[in-house]
C-alpha cells in the first residue's frame, strides 16, 4: 500500500505530496506555511475525507509521544496517530482498560475518534466519548490543548487541526470471552431484537440479508459472567468463525472464540492486531438508524437482499449508545448500525448504495463519516451544525483543513 492511496486501495489520493514529521515542532512548521492541508492516519476511510487535493497530506506517525498513564486520574495520553493495539497491552499491564474497542485495532486514535468509530454494546458509547483532553497543531502553526468542554471538537473530521496527543479515559481492567452461535432464525431476531442485543457485553449479527437465518451472532461477556446459552433456533459454533465465514473466509485471523476467557483489548476487536483485519481490501459503509426502528431496518434491507449479495461479503448488526457529541451519527439517542463490508468493486458497491440509502433514510439513517454513501437521502441534519461551523471558522479562518468533503457534507459549498 502506497501513500497515495487508502487501505482499501478504492481511493487515490489528489494531494500533492505526503509530508511526515519527525518532531511536533517540524510538524507546526510545515502547517503554517501550508496552504491546503489535511492529517493522514491509518487511511482505513473509504472516501475523500482525508484528501487534500492540491494541497498536502501530512502523517505524523513517525513523531514519538510516550504513552503516559495517569493512575490517579485514571487516564492515558497517546499520540493521535497511535494505533488502538500498540498501547492497548501496555494499559492492561497496568491495570486498565478502554470500555469498548472498534472491531479492528489497527486503526489510529486521531481517525477513529474524528469519525465516531465504535466497537458493539448497548451499553457502549463510540470510542469518541473516551476522550478527555486534544492537544493539536491549528491552521497557524500553535500548539493547542483542549481539556473541557469537547462536545464540538473531538468528532472533528479533520477540520481544526493535526491532532498531536489524546487523553483518554480509563476503566478497571476485565476479561472477555466470546461465543458464537450459528443460524439464529429471522423471526427471533424480529420478535426478540433487545433481548439478543443486549444478551453480553458486546453483541454483533452478521449476515448476507438473502439466507433463512443470520448466519452468526458473537457474544461477548465480560467477566465475570456466566456462559451464555445461545437462542431459540441456533446452535454453538463448532470451530472458529470469520464474520464472512458463510463467503468461505478462514476464521484464523480473528479473535479467540469458543469461550476461551482473554485480555478486553484481545476479545473485543473481531480480529487480531498481528494479522491482515477483515479480508484486506474490501470497501465498507455503515448507516445509523434510532434503535427504535431497528426492526423496520433490518426488514428493509432484507428487502434489498437479492441486491446487495453479488457485491457484499458480509454484513454486522451492532448497537451503539447515544451521546452528545456534536457531529456524532449517536447524537441524541441510542441507534443500531448496518455495516456492508463490500467486495472490492467500486461499480458495483456505488450502483447499489443509492436504493440502499432510499430504504433507511424514512428512518432517520445517518452514515458513518469514514465509510463510503451515496448521501443524497441521509439525515445529516446535526442541531449542532451551525455551532461547528462557527468553531471550524474561529480555529480555521481561512479553510486551510476544509478541503472538498468538508465543504460538501459540512459547509454547503
Amino acid at each position: 500500500m502506497t501513500a497515495e492511496s487508502n487501505w482499501a486501495g478504492n481511493f487515490t489520493y489528489a494531494a500533492g505530496q505526503v509530508l511526515r514529521p519527525c518532531t511536533v515542532e517540524e510538524l507546526q512548521d510545515l502547517v503554517a506555511k501550508a496552504s491546503q492541508v489535511k492529517a493522514l492516519g491509518s487511511r482505513h476511510c473509504f472516501t475523500d475525507i482525508a484528501d487534500a487535493p492540491g494541497g498536502v497530506q501530512i502523517d505524523p506517525a513517525g513523531i514519538e509521544v510516550p504513552i503516559e498513564i495517569d493512575t490517579d486520574a485514571s487516564t492515558v495520553t497517546v499520540a493521535g496517530a497511535a494505533r488502538y493495539g500498540d498501547f492497548a497491552e501496555t494499559l492492561y499491564a497496568a491495570g486498565f482498560a478502554l470500555p469498548n474497542l472498534a472491531s479492528l485495532p489497527h486503526c489510529s486514535v486521531a481517525g477513529s475518534v474524528a469519525t465516531a468509530t465504535h466497537g458493539s454494546g448497548s451499553g457502549l458509547r463510540s470510542l469518541a466519548s473516551a476522550v478527555s483532553a486534544v492537544e493539536l497543531v491549528t491552521a497557524d502553526g500553535e500548539l493547542r490543548t483542549f481539556s473541557r468542554d469537547l462536545r464540538g471538537l473531538v468528532v472533528g473530521l479533520g477540520a481544526f487541526g493535526v491532532v498531536t496527543r489524546m487523553t483518554l479515559d480509563l476503566v478497571p481492567a476485565f476479561d472477555v470471552r466470546v461465543d458464537v452461535f450459528d443460524g439464529l432464525p429471522w423471526e427471533v431476531a424480529f420478535e426478540d431484537f433487545d433481548a439478543v442485543m443486549d444478551s453480553a457485553y458486546s453483541v454483533s449479527m452478521f449476515t448476507n440479508w438473502v439466507g433463512d437465518a443470520i448466519d452468526q451472532v458473537w457474544l461477548k461477556t465480560r467477566l465475570p459472567g456466566a456462559a451464555p446459552s445461545g437462542f431459540p433456533g441456533t446452535v454453538p459454533a463448532d470451530g472458529p468463525r470469520h464474520p464472512a465465514h458463510v463467503a468461505g473466509v478462514s476464521g484464523e485471523n480473528c479473535t479467540e472464540q469458543l469461550g476461551v476467557p482473554g485480555p478486553w483489548y484481545d476479545r473485543i476487536p473481531h480480529f487480531k492486531p498481528a494479522f491482515t483485519p477483515s479480508v484486506g481490501n474490501e470497501i465498507q459503509s455503515e448507516y445509523f438508524v434510532p434503535r427504535r426502528f431497528a426492526v423496520e431496518a433490518l426488514q428493509a434491507v432484507r428487502a434489498l437482499g437479492p441486491r446487495l449479495a453479488p457485491v457484499l461479503l458480509v454484513s454486522e448488526v451492532r448497537t451503539v449508545a447515544g451521546d452528545e457529541l456534536w457531529l456524532s451519527p449517536f447524537h441524541g439517542g441510542d441507534r443500531v448500525g448496518l455495516h456492508f463490508t463490500w467486495r472490492p468493486d467500486q461499480p458495483g458497491v456505488e450502483a447499489v448504495l443509492p436504493a440502499l440509502e432510499a430504504a433507511l433514510a424514512p428512518l432517520g439513517a445517518r452514515p458513518h463519516w469514514g465509510k463510503l454513501f451515496h448521501g443524497a437521502a441521509l439525515d445529516l441534519r446535526y442541531p449542532n451544525l451551525p455551532e461547528f461551523r462557527e468553531l471550524a471558522t474561529r480555529l480555521d479562518p481561512d479553510g486551510k483543513f476544509r478541503n472538498p468533503f468538508l465543504r460538501r457534507y459540512i459547509f454547503g459549498t
